[in-house]
């Protein structure tokens, strides 16, 4: 199974989940991309990228320049695109068969490129891969139907929060507060918040697309 490590030029938050994620990648394969600037994320871990995609208007040239002596693919887009640089990103992780994304540095100062990022979570062509936007001690990823698990520790914070009018029929096992059968519906807040009782939970839902933030240890 062959990793995507994705880096963009938000803040790369240091924390328990960003250190098990590039800890992981340590005996996976995989194929790290620079979105734009986030190349400066990879040399500054010690990575080397596969692959830096965007319209390259924040990347470093120097270190742009570095990425193509030692022969990474570099795709260069116009500046006026239908695209952010993140789902060119993604896109390109896709074609190249990655089966496992890793989205780091995917918060920043500008909340439009923020909530964008969470949202391309529900880019269709992911529906089948697993992707996880991690930062800091928090991973978050979009679940589909039927069932959803969350592996971590007890007392770990977990919200669940719905990105489609509603989220129908939720059963939740191994959290404080459950769900029997009930909806959360978009624009309230009753996901926020709960905790995990069990080293492992699962949510199980008919119908909707359900935003999963983990949050290792409390909040």
């Amino acid at each position: 199974m062959l990793d995507a490590l994705i880096f963009l030029n938000g803040d790369l938050q240091d924390g328990s989940a960003v250190r098990a994620a590039l800890k992981r990648a340590e005996t996976q394969p995989h194929f790290v991309i620079a979105a734009d600037g986030g190349l400066r994320h990879v040399y500054a871990l010690g990575l080397r990228p596969d692959l830096v995609i965007g319209d390259m208007d924040s990347v470093s040239p120097d270190q742009l320049a570095r990425a193509k002596a030692e022969g990474a693919d570099v795709r260069t887009f116009p500046t006026h695109k239908d695209e952010t640089d993140l789902e060119l990103a993604v896109l390109a992780a896709y074609d190249r068969g990655c089966q496992r994304l890793w989205l780091f540095a995917a918060i920043g100062d500008r909340l439009d490129q923020t909530l964008s990022n969470v949202q391309l979570l529900a880019l269709p062509k992911l529906a089948a891969i697993s992707t996880t936007l991690i930062s800091g001690a928090q991973r978050c990823w979009l679940a589909r139907p039927p069932h959803t698990e969350v592996h971590g520790q007890i007392g770990d914070t977990l919200s669940l929060l719905p990105l489609t009018a509603a989220v129908h029929n939720i059963h939740t096992e191994g959290l404080y507060y459950p769900l029997h059968g009930e909806p959360l519906h978009f624009g309230t807040s009753r996901g926020i918040s709960n905790v995990l009782t069990a080293p492992q939970a699962r949510i199980s839902f008919t119908e909707g697309l359900l935003l999963v933030i983990h949050t290792l240890g409390k909040a």
